[in-house]
């Protein structure tokens, strides 16, 4: 990603048994079948695989790639004997622990943090926007920062985990938080600032290497973009670009007019993160200037407000205002599960629609 404003994403998805409607470990296998046509990887525990768009400018172009990626895994998990199911977490069973997993980097990762890798399956989504250099990442990491409980709010697809209401919109967010580099990150005052601690982090044995930094928001280790790693994996194809164009026109709005506000308080802050994992945008919202709560959905649309002139370059304003007018009718996507186990009890038909979901 060298062209600023360009945008990738990561998905992260669960493998279920059709029978059981449980994960089943089957990860290894849907790689082998999934090929080389799509960006296809393994993720932290054989119930999860994950799919990459390739490098995207235009917003159809994001849409299709998303789906095609969706579909693609789809294919190739049903060709193995499971299905490609879009939940942040399982509503039935557990992703994990791995079954006698080999990998030297789990086995580390397993001695240095212990216990905290039981009930680490979960699953996220990633939105990687392409930055000119290392300077503008931080900036745009500092800019986006304000935002973060919102962009969670917006995503959040894990109320239910293992039969279970767990009172929580992203039960997700709260497992993710227990890692020492989870969470939103600290403001920086520059790029060597954040390397600095980064570096620090790893030499206190609290970060393996810098993969392990897994804040909400980070300049990629990898490529030249800055990476939004707060949501829950969305519910289906165009809550994942709806959020994707939301996150790339943060980026270019922080970019050509920097905010000049004090830096958000971290600990109201972290704060508001919990709040909105546990509301969603169906509830109440953190002001982070006041500390009073305020309906999330008005945080959503000052959200859209803020970033009204980039959605409008790229054609996106009108599709994201729809997009909130509807969630306002039909509810988030841990409203909706909610609602689907409300009309059958039986989980197994919760994961039969969230299946379905999948591929909308």
């Amino acid at each position: 990603m060298t062209s600023p404003w360009t945008v990738g994403v990561e998905q992260e998805l669960f493998l279920v048994d059709p029978e059981t409607r449980r994960p089943v470990p089957l990860a290894p296998e849907v790689v082998a079948e999934a090929g080389d046509a799509y960006d296809v990887q393994r993720e932290l525990t054989p119930f999860q695989i994950e799919v990459a768009t390739p490098v995207c400018e235009t917003p159809a172009e994001l849409v299709d790639q998303i789906r095609a990626g969706r579909e693609h895994l789809a294919k190739a998990a049903k060709a193995v004997g499971c299905r490609l199911m879009a939940a942040a977490i399982p509503p039935l069973g557990k992703a994990g622990p791995p079954p006698e997993s080999d990998d030297p980097r789990y086995r580390l990762m397993e001695h240095s943090h212990r216990k905290l890798l039981g009930g680490q399956g979960v699953c996220g989504c990633h939105v990687h926007v392409g930055v000119p250099d290392a300077e503008t990442a931080i900036l745009i990491s500092n800019a986006i920062r304000p935002w973060l409980p919102t962009l969670l709010a917006l995503t959040v697809n894990s109320p239910v985990m293992d039969t279970e209401d767990t009172g929580y919109a992203s039960w997700r967010a709260m497992i993710w938080s227990r890692w020492p580099g989870a969470g939103a990150p600290p403001h920086f005052a520059s790029a060597a600032h954040y390397e600095r601690l980064v570096q620090a982090l790893i030499s206190s044995e609290a970060l393996l290497d810098k993969g392990m930094v897994y804040w909400d928001i980070r300049p990629s280790a990898n490529h030249p973009t800055v990476e939004v790693r707060v949501a829950d994996l969305p519910l289906t194809v165009k809550e994942v670009a709806v959020f994707a164009e939301l996150v790339r026109a943060l980026a270019a709005t922080a970019a050509d007019s920097p905010p000049r506000d004090e830096p958000a308080d971290p600990v109201l802050l972290r704060a508001a993160s919990w709040r909105a994992a546990r509301d969603g945008i169906d509830g109440q919202g953190v002001d982070l200037r006041t500390g009073k709560l305020v309906p999330a959905f008005d945080q959503a649309a000052h959200l859209v407000a803020y970033t009204a002139d980039a959605l409008r370059r790229t054609g996106q304003l009108s599709t994201v205002e729809e997009h909130l007018a509807w969630l306002r009718a039909n509810g988030s996507a841990a409203a909706r599960q909610r609602s689907a186990l409300k009309r059958d009890s039986d989980p197994r038909a919760l994961v039969d629609q969230l299946v379905e979901w999948t591929l909308v």
